[in-house]
């Protein structure tokens, strides 16, 4: 779940601490509720939404940088470890929505159908979010993407 909410926020550890914490302290309340259904599925939902909460009241005294710091990694991972670094940075530049859609169904791998139920809108419409997300991202990230065919 972590990984998810860092997806959600883009990279920034902190933020997906936070908003993590705050989803499994709602999930503590209704627990009896959800524990013998899909408690996973309510804590992506409450994730998705924090996240486009966090987003709308984000504090405008940050500044973010225009490239992610160097992140230090032995042997053959420093490839991978720049790539996740590259694409948390593409993710970040897309709307709270954008980012919600495109992680939920192509990285937790969700059908349309709940992709719409943990945004709260209808299945076009999260469809529409994701494939805008995933064209920003082609175009954001175009120098490293290989063509296909």
């Amino acid at each position: 779940m972590f990984h998810l909410a860092r997806l959600l926020t883009g990279g920034d550890r902190h933020r997906a601490e936070d908003l993590l914490q705050e989803s499994l302290v709602k999930l503590w309340f209704v627990w009896p509720k959800v524990a013998e259904e899909a408690p996973e599925a309510y804590v992506r939902k409450v994730l998705a939404r924090a996240a486009a909460r966090s987003a709308r009241r984000r504090w405008w005294g940050e500044r973010p940088v225009e490239e992610l710091p160097e992140v230090a990694a032995a042997g053959d991972m420093s490839a991978t470890v720049a790539e996740r670094s590259r694409l948390e940075a593409a993710l970040a530049q897309l709307s709270p929505q954008q980012r919600a859609a495109v992680v939920l169904r192509y990285y937790q791998d969700l059908p349309d159908r709940q992709v719409a139920e943990v945004l709260g809108c209808p299945v076009g419409t999260a469809r529409s979010h994701a494939a805008r997300g995933v064209a920003r991202l082609r175009r954001l990230l175009a120098d490293v993407i290989e063509p296909v065919g």
